[in-house]
C-alpha cells in the first residue's frame, strides 16, 4: 500500500507542476469583427477569471476585412425595354410601322432603326402588355405580321422564342414576339395585328413547377 500511495503522490506532484507551468504561460485570444480585431493578453490561466484590470491588457486595431466581405458578386440580364419614351427619329431617317389593334384601329407610327415593335407599342399608348419587360420570357407581346414578305425579311426567330410563341393566343404561321422584332430599313412600312386576347404564361411559371 506504501508503495503505490508514493507513486500516486509523485503522479499528483507531477500534475500539479505541469498545471503551474500552464497557469504561468501568457496567453492571447483574438475576436475578429468584419473590421476590427480585439487582442487580449493574460498571465493568468486561460480559465480563471482575471483578479485584476493590470493582469489584462487589450488591443484593439484596424483589421482588412475579409476576402468574402470585399468580393462582390457580378449579375447579368436581357436588357429590358424602355417604357414610355423613345427619341423621334431623325429628319429623313423615319421608319413606318401600322399596329393593328384588337378593335381593327390602325396607328401608323414613325420610329427609328433600333426600336423593338414592344417599345414602340407602349410609348404611343398601344395595348401591348410585355409582362416579362422584353427579356423574351413571356407571349404576352405576340403579334402578327400581315406581310409575308416582311415577315421573310426578318431575322429567324431564336429557340428561346419560339418555346414562347408556342404558349401564344392564336398562333399562326406568321407569328412573333414584340420584344425580338427590331425595326430596319428592311422592315420599312412592315404591318402587325394585334391577337384578340393574349395568354400571360412566363418561363419562370415552368421553373417553378418542375
Amino acid at each position: 500500500m506504501s508503495a503505490r500511495r508514493s507513486v500516486a503522490r509523485n503522479l499528483a506532484g507531477l500534475r500539479r507542476g505541469m498545471f503551474a507551468k500552464l497557469c504561468a504561460r501568457p496567453y492571447t485570444v483574438e475576436a475578429r469583427a468584419p473590421f476590427s480585431t480585439t487582442r487580449i493578453t493574460s498571465t493568468q490561466h486561460p480559465f480563471a477569471f482575471p483578479t485584476s484590470h493590470s493582469a489584462v491588457q487589450r488591443t484593439c486595431y484596424p483589421s482588412t476585412p475579409t476576402r468574402s466581405l470585399q468580393a462582390q458578386r457580378s449579375f447579368s440580364a436581357t436588357s429590358a425595354a424602355a417604357h414610355g419614351h423613345l427619341d423621334p427619329p431623325k429628319p429623313g431617317e423615319e421608319l413606318y410601322v401600322t399596329f393593328v389593334d384588337k378593335d381593327g384601329d390602325e396607328h401608323k407610327i414613325a420610329v427609328s432603326a433600333g426600336n423593338n415593335l414592344l417599345e414602340i407599342a407602349q410609348a404611343h399608348d398601344i395595348e401591348m402588355e410585355g409582362a416579362c419587360e422584353g427579356s423574351c420570357s413571356c407571349s404576352t407581346c405576340h403579334v402578327i405580321v400581315e406581310d409575308e414578305e416582311l415577315y421573310d425579311k426578318m431575322e429567324e426567330a431564336s429557340d428561346d422564342e419560339n418555346d414562347m410563341l408556342d404558349l401564344a393566343f392564336g398562333l399562326t404561321e406568321t407569328s412573333r414576339l414584340g420584344c425580338q422584332v427590331v425595326m430596319s430599313k428592311e422592315l420599312d412600312g412592315l404591318r402587325v395585328r394585334l391577337p384578340s386576347m393574349t395568354r400571360n404564361m412566363q418561363a419562370s411559371d415552368f421553373s417553378k413547377k418542375s
